[in-house]
C-alpha cells in the first residue's frame, strides 16, 4: 500500500476499540491485532514506530500490506477476545511465525458440578495433573498470547458473572466469597441452575456473543419483574449495566497509550466529567494525562455538594472552582478539558475571570458531534491551546473517555453503598 493511500485510509478509521487485520495482494490475512483506538494504533505502524520498537519484521509487514480491515468492538476486553478468535481462524503469518506453541494460553471452563474458569498454557495439557476429566472434558477458548492480559480480563468478567475458583469444595476461608467475587455455591449462596446460567453467559462472552447475553438478561429481568422477584430482577439489571459499561482501562497496554508529547516535554492535560442519575449521587472526575499517558496518581474525584437537581453546568462550575483552589498542592495543568458544549466553555471562561486566574492555562470544552463519530471542540480565547494538542483528536477523545469512565465508576460506588450527601 502506498504511503499516501495508507495515510488517507488511516484518517477514515474510527477512534473506537476493535481489531485490525492487514491483508496482502492475494487477500491473505498477514496480521491481526487489537487496539484501544484503531486509528491511533494503525497509525503507529505506518509512521515507523512499530519498526523502531519491534524490529525489521514490522517494516516487512507494512510493505506487504495492501488492505487494512477493521472490526469495531464496544470495549478493549471484547477486542481481546475477537483478536484471539481471528488469529485462530486465519493463522496469520506475522502472528504465528516464530511463535512457540507452548507459550499459548487458553481459558478453560472446567467440567464439575460448579465449574471454574482457569487459565492454562499449552504445556499444562500434557502434564498428569491436567489429564483428569474436569480439565480434559472442559470447554477451551483461545489461543491467547498474553497470560497477563487474560488474568486482567478474567477479573473483569468475574465481577459481572461471579464463580467459585478454588479446588476445595467449600467456601470456608474464601476471601472471594466474603467480597462477593464468589457466589458461594457450596455454602448455598446460589442455586445450581443460576450458577450454570452464569457459566453459560461467560461461555457466550468468550465466544463474542455479548448481544445474545444482553437479550437473554433483558428477558429474564422482565420475567422476574412480572413475578415480583425484584431481587433477581435487580441482579439482571446490574449485569446488563456492567456489560454495557465495561471498565477495562487496565487492558490498555503501554503501547496503546503512547501518544505525542505535543512538541514539549511534560505537557499536562486534565479532563473533567459529571455523572449522576436524575441529579442523585452527583459526582465529578478529574483525570490527568502527561505526555499523552494517564497519570493515575494525579486523578481526583469529587462529590458535588452545592447543586440540586439536574444542572451539569453548575456542577462543573463547582468542581472547577474547587480545582483552581488546589493549584499550589496538585500542580497546574497546561490545558483543562470540560466534558460538555459551548455552555460549559462560557461558564469556565467566566469563572476564570471571576476568580482572577492569572495562570496560562488553556481551556476547552469537548462534546460528541451530531454523528457521534467524532468530537466537537470549543476553544477559549483567554489563553491559546497549542495547535498540536487541538489537532490530536485521538488524545483528546482518549482523555475524555477516561474522565467519563472514572466518573461513572465513582458514581456507581456511591450509589451501591447508598451514600446520601
Amino acid at each position: 500500500m502506498k504511503k499516501a493511500d495508507a495515510l488517507q485510509r488511516i484518517k477514515e478509521l474510527p477512534q473506537s476499540p476493535g481489531v485490525y487485520l492487514y491483508r496482502d495482494a492475494k487477500n491473505q490475512v498477514l496480521y491481526v491485532g487489537k487496539a484501544t483506538s484503531l486509528r491511533a494504533r494503525v497509525r503507529q505502524y505506518f509512521s515507523g514506530q512499530e519498526e523502531k520498537s519491534r524490529g525489521y519484521r514490522m517494516k516487512l509487514l507494512v510493505d506487504q500490506t495492501v488492505q487494512i480491515e477493521v472490526r469495531e468492538t464496544d470495549s478493549v476486553l471484547e477486542a481481546l477476545i475477537l483478536e484471539a478468535a481471528l488469529i485462530k481462524k486465519f493463522q496469520p503469518k506475522y502472528n504465528i511465525d516464530g511463535k512457540d506453541d507452548k507459550s499459548y494460553c487458553y481459558f478453560v471452563i472446567t467440567y464439575e458440578d460448579f465449574p471454574r474458569v482457569v487459565i492454562l498454557r499449552q504445556t499444562d495439557f500434557i502434564k498428569k495433573k491436567f489429564q483428569t476429566p474436569q480439565y480434559k472434558r472442559g470447554k477451551m477458548f483461545g489461543p491467547y498470547t498474553s497470560k497477563e492480559q487474560m488474568n486482567i480480563a478474567l477479573k473483569i468478567i468475574r465481577r459481572i458473572f461471579p464463580f467459585h475458583n478454588r479446588t476445595e469444595h467449600s467456601e470456608k476461608g474464601c476471601l472471594d466469597y466474603q467480597i462477593g467475587m464468589c457466589p458461594g455455591p457450596y455454602d448455598g449462596g446460589i442455586s445450581k441452575s443460576d450458577y450454570r446460567r452464569n457459566m453459560r453467559n461467560i461461555s457466550l462472552f468468550l465466544t463474542g456473543h455479548k448481544k445474545k447475553i444482553l437479550k437473554n438478561l433483558e428477558v429474564e429481568m422482565r420475567r422476574h419483574a412480572r413475578t415480583q422477584a425484584f431481587e433477581e430482577a435487580d441482579v439482571c439489571k446490574k449485569q446488563i449495566y456492567a456489560l454495557t459499561h465495561i471498565n477495562d482501562i487496565a487492558l490498555m497496554s503501554r503501547r496503546d497509550q503512547q501518544l505525542p508529547s505535543f512538541g514539549a516535554p511534560g505537557v499536562r492535560l486534565e479532563a473533567y466529567d459529571i455523572s449522576h442519575i436524575s441529579g442523585d449521587y452527583m459526582v465529578a472526575s478529574m483525570v490527568v494525562f502527561v505526555d499523552g499517558v494517564p497519570s493515575k496518581r494525579a486523578y481526583r474525584k469529587f462529590k458535588v455538594k452545592a447543586v440540586e437537581g439536574i444542572n451539569d453546568v453548575a456542577a462543573m462550575r463547582e468542581v472547577i472552582g474547587r480545582r483552581i483552589g488546589h493549584f499550589d498542592d496538585w500542580g497546574v495543568p497546561d490545558v483543562m478539558i470540560l466534558d460538555g458544549g459551548k455552555g460549559h466553555l462560557n461558564m469556565g471562561e467566566k469563572l476564570f475571570l471571576d476568580l482572577e486566574v492569572d495562570r496560562k492555562i488553556g481551556l476547552m470544552a469537548v462534546a460528541k458531534g451530531p454523528t457521534r463519530k467524532k468530537v466537537d471542540l470549543f476553544l477559549s480565547h483567554l489563553h491559546p491551546v497549542r495547535r498540536a494538542i487541538i489537532e490530536d483528536r485521538d488524545t483528546i477523545e482518549a482523555i475524555r473517555e477516561e474522565a467519563h469512565r472514572f466518573a461513572i465508576a465513582y458514581h456507581k460506588q456511591l450509589r451501591h453503598k447508598g451514600y446520601l450527601y
